[in-house]
């Protein structure tokens, strides 16, 4: 079908296909011992009752359309290919992890778990997971960005499909009108969201609400500019946000950006209340069913030369240590939903970036308008790379300092001296 012009690009259009029904939770096995904060204190051995390998299950949380049907129709394909049958289950997003954290300390995991890739460390330190590169899973022509987001403690628990990330989205009419160009660095962003603001329109929006996805979208100044999250408070870090404060206090951004998810920030770029926003892939079929020409490109750095930081996001799939022929079996489904096919499909369902390197090629051949989201996975970071399992805590303390910075509360100096606080010892 036809979709809106990316500069005379076109984006990827999807139709939501027929639901799937949720079947039934396995019974749970015996529980093991848990850390205060809620991970096991030693590994959890696998259950010594197997239970039938050619009856596995999985969960996800992917219970939006066409996401869901997508899902629950590849897993199907590929249980069939590995002689298997896959029973699935779907949860809303935020009560995936507080099961799997159970299910972990209670040996009562899924054989097959797609987890947001952040929160993997936490179910990795349990032991629960299986090592997939040591199970026999290939990484040929993965990114190693890619295969880092899967990463704990040196090992692979968890392997994408494909991945998204965060690249400046642009009004081409506004832009032309006003005779600015797309801002490359720091100082271009400064002086053309300025240019652009104007009466009921803001030159600029992000978010910057007080979860993770303000976190989120900060992390790629952040990055970009030399500062790490076991030093939040460094001078790198204070820059990148005084340089959010900035825009924020000369009107070039809202100060609503802090109630904004990024859905928010997508509605007020439509509506015509942005010249240009920070945003993700995910976008792209959402904004071609809009009247918004646009154009993308990747998010400005400090300065010319820097590479792009944006965080690595999308999901992982995990296998569970539910005993050998279990396993054995999951992992086959797993090598099968990673295959070139599925992967290419996944993608271009979700506007995200294979995680092969030639596939991801392809795509910005095919789909020029997803061009500067794969120019940006080589440079992309994990966010648990430094911090593993306190990943979460930390960008908590760092999205509260961006909030009370943008409401005008702190200087940035002082609130990321406060966020460093949650920052564990080394």
């Amino acid at each position: 079908m036809p979709s809106k012009r990316f500069d005379s690009l076109e984006a990827h259009v999807t139709r939501p296909l027929t639901p799937r029904p949720v079947p039934a939770r396995p019974a749970a096995r015996p529980a093991c011992a848990l850390l205060a904060a809620g991970l096991l204190a030693t590994a959890c051995s696998p259950s010594s009752d197997e239970g039938d390998a050619s009856v596995l299950t999985s969960l996800d949380y992917n219970i939006a359309e066409p996401q869901n049907s997508a899902t629950g129709q590849m897993l199907k394909a590929c249980a069939e290919q590995a002689g298997v049958t896959v029973e699935r289950e779907e949860l809303p997003r935020e009560q995936l992890m507080p099961r799997l954290l159970q299910g972990a300390s209670q040996q009562d995991l899924p054989d097959l778990m797609l987890i947001d890739n952040p929160d993997l460390p936490q179910v990795a330190a349990s032991g629960a997971l299986v090592p997939l590169e040591e199970a026999g899973v290939s990484t040929d022509g993965f990114y190693p960005s890619v295969l880092e987001a899967g990463t704990h403690d040196d090992t692979l628990y968890g392997i994408a499909t494909g991945v998204n990330g965060l690249a400046l989205f642009y009004d081409t009419a506004k832009l032309e009108d006003a005779g600015v160009e797309p801002p490359e660095t720091w100082d271009d962003l400064r002086s053309a969201a300025e240019e652009l603001t104007s009466g009921d329109t803001n030159g600029l929006a992000f978010s910057a609400i007080g979860h993770e996805e303000g976190t989120w979208t900060f992390e790629p100044f952040f990055w970009s500019n030399g500062a790490e999250l076991t030093q939040v408070d460094s001078p790198e870090a204070v820059e990148a946000l005084q340089l959010w404060s900035d825009l924020v206090e000369d009107g070039s951004v809202s100060q609503s950006a802090v109630n904004w998810t990024q859905a928010d920030v997508k509605d007020q770029f439509v509506g015509g209340r942005a010249a240009m926003m920070v945003n993700g892939s995910w976008q792209l079929p959402v904004l071609a069913e809009e009247d918004v020409e646009y154009g993308v490109v990747p998010l400005p750095v400090p300065e010319a030369g820097t590479e792009p930081a944006p965080p690595m996001g999308g999901e992982v799939w995990a296998v569970a240590r539910n005993g050998e022929e279990r396993e054995a079996k999951a992992v086959e489904v797993l090598q099968c939903l990673v295959e070139d096919g599925n992967m290419t499909e996944w993608a271009e369902l979700n506007a995200y970036v294979p995680g092969k390197e030639e596939l991801a090629r392809q795509l910005a051949e095919d789909d020029p308008g997803m061009a500067p989201f794969v120019e940006s996975v080589p440079s992309a970071r994990s966010r648990t790379a430094e911090l593993g399992a306190d990943y979460p805590e930390v960008s908590s303390a760092l999205a509260d300092a961006i909030q009370s910075v943008l409401a005008g509360d702190a200087e940035p100096e002082e609130a990321l001296s406060q966020a460093q606080e949650s920052v564990p010892a080394s």
